[in-house]
Formats: structure tokens, sequence, C-alpha cells
């Protein structure tokens, strides 16, 4: 079979890693015009080639990957005389590594079979520190025939790609997997300003979870804001993880399944997006938190 040829859009904090892994590995690579031309540059430095529009990067590609905020932009990508769908040769692939409501993923799935094209959802884990270092985790959700031709390129950023399922199984794992993680940084903001309102500072606090059975990687770069200030350690913004838990809320909708704890995890991302934080990435929500409550956390003097 002839080498893929890749195209990728939505080289931000996630895809600009991914995306100089696959073109560093070998593959051809053409990526989109994006409104920050720095990661553009970088890639065209590394050997890849930009296409103006969609429907260009569609005519080059038989795989093309989607790192993009969510199911309404993916949308736009896919569908019309200008998506990717229509443009594509037959019997290429569009991997949507965004997290998307697995409704619209399944929707556009149907579309795309008519066309003769394959939707696969293959959303992302871990952060951009990974995706650069080509160690990210995706769960993917295609056919076992699908799945096995495109492992070959996901190994190229992912150091753990595990078949979830068919397709729209791997965004719904995200959603659930993401309601852990940002469940986990709700619970995180609580239990430091409850400290710290009792006078156990933030880094006292941390000094019993470190290394007990409470601490994990998400624990870590959680802290890594909240003690050392570093902006950089968890780079997910609190408007995405927002639009994340509405996606969470409505597929339980569509299971009948009641989730008060998720709604509530929901909540308080709502109260970050609504008082002006959307930009504000996900170990900050502690730094609202604390605010509602007269303190503040993560002073180096702690």
């Amino acid at each position: 079979m002839a080498q893929e040829s890749i195209g990728f859009i939505g080289v931000g904090y996630m895809g600009h890693g991914m995306a100089k892994n696959i073109v560093e590995k070998g593959y051809p690579l053409t990526v989109m015009a994006h409104r920050n031309r720095a990661p553009i540059d970088d890639l065209i430095t590394r050997g890849a080639k930009e296409a103006k529009t969609v429907a260009e990067l569609a005519r080059t590609s038989t795989i093309v990957f989607l790192c993009v905020t969510g199911s309404k932009q993916v949308e736009e990508l896919v569908r019309g005389p200008e998506g990717l769908a229509i443009n594509l040769p037959k019997n290429s692939l569009i991997v949507d590594c965004s997290t998307s409501d697995p409704t619209s993923t399944m929707a556009l799935y149907k579309e795309c079979q008519n066309l003769n094209v394959t939707l696969v959802d293959a959303p992302l884990g871990r952060t951009p520190k990974e995706a650069w270092a080509g160690t990210l985790d995706t769960m993917v959700g295609a056919s076992e025939e699908v799945f096995l031709r495109l492992k070959p390129v996901l190994d190229t950023w992912a150091g753990r790609a595990v078949h979830i399922g068919g397709p729209g199984d791997g965004h719904k794992m995200k959603l659930i997997n993401n309601f852990l993680s940002l469940g986990y940084a709700a619970l995180y903001s609580e239990a430091l300003v409850v400290a710290q309102k009792v006078g156990i500072t933030p880094h006292r606090f941390d000094s019993v979870i470190r290394g007990g059975r409470m601490d994990c990687g998400f624990y870590q770069t959680f802290m890594q804001y909240t003690l050392e200030r570093d902006k950089n350690a968890h780079k997910f913004t609190l408007s995405n993880a927002n639009k994340d838990l509405r996606y969470l809320e409505s597929m339980a909708d569509d299971a009948g399944v009641s989730n008060p704890l998720g709604n509530a995890i929901k909540n308080i991302y709502t109260i970050a997006v609504n008082t002006g934080r959307s930009d504000d990435f996900v170990p900050m929500l502690g730094d609202l938190v604390a605010e509602l409550n007269g303190t503040a956390l993560g002073r180096k003097s702690d």
C-alpha cells in the first residue's frame, strides 16, 4: 500500500506537537493556514506544505487529522461543497482528535460513509508537553480494519493508542475521562480553599498528598501551577472544560442517566467562564474558588 499523505487542521497547543511528530517521522504533511503563523511557519521549516483552503488540503491527503475546539468547528470543516468529506479521495479517513459531542460524531460518520470517506474519533489524553514528545494517549473509535490502517500514523505522536470500540466510542470515553479529570480539578480547588481557610497552606497540604494514595499525574500538574505559578503546567482552557462538561451532560441525558456530580462540576466551570476566565487554564480554577471565598492560593511564601 502506498504511503499515506497526511493533512492536519488545528495546529494549536496540542496539534502543533502532533503535526511536528508526523512530518519528522517521515509522512508527507500538509497543514492549513492558521490565525497564529508561528506553528505553521515552524512546520514548514520541518518539511510540511501549506494549503490555503480546506478543499485544497483535502485533495492532497488520504488521512486528515482535526484538532479543533469541538463539534461545531468539526462540522464546519467536514460538511459542504468546500468541506473535507466531498473533496477527499475515496477511502480516505478524517480523524477527529477534538473532544466532540458523540451525537454529532455519529451523524458526521454516516454522512461521510455515504461519500466513501470514514470518520474516526480519536480524542486525546495528556498535555501539550506530551504532544511535543510524541507520547500522548488516544482512545480510538473505529472498526478494527480502520484502526490497523491508522495505527502507524497514530504511533508517530501517541505513546498509547487504545482501540476503545466502534465509531463514536472514542468520544464517549473521552467525555467520561474528562469528567474524572475536571472533577479532580474542582475537588482539588475546593479542598485547597477549605484547607487555606482553616490554616493549612497549599504547601503543607501538598506535603501530605504528594507521594500518597491520592497522588496522581493530574494532581501534580495542577499543583505545579498552584505552588509554582507555572501557567504552562496544563494548558487546557476553562472554556474548553466547560464545553466538555456540557457534552457530558447531554450524553448522560440521552442515556437517561442522573448525573448530579457532573452537573455540579459543570456549574463551577460555567461560573468561571461567566466571570471572564474563559482563557485561564484548568489549574487556575483554584484561584477562582479562593477568590469567591475571600482568600488566595499559591503564594511562594507559604
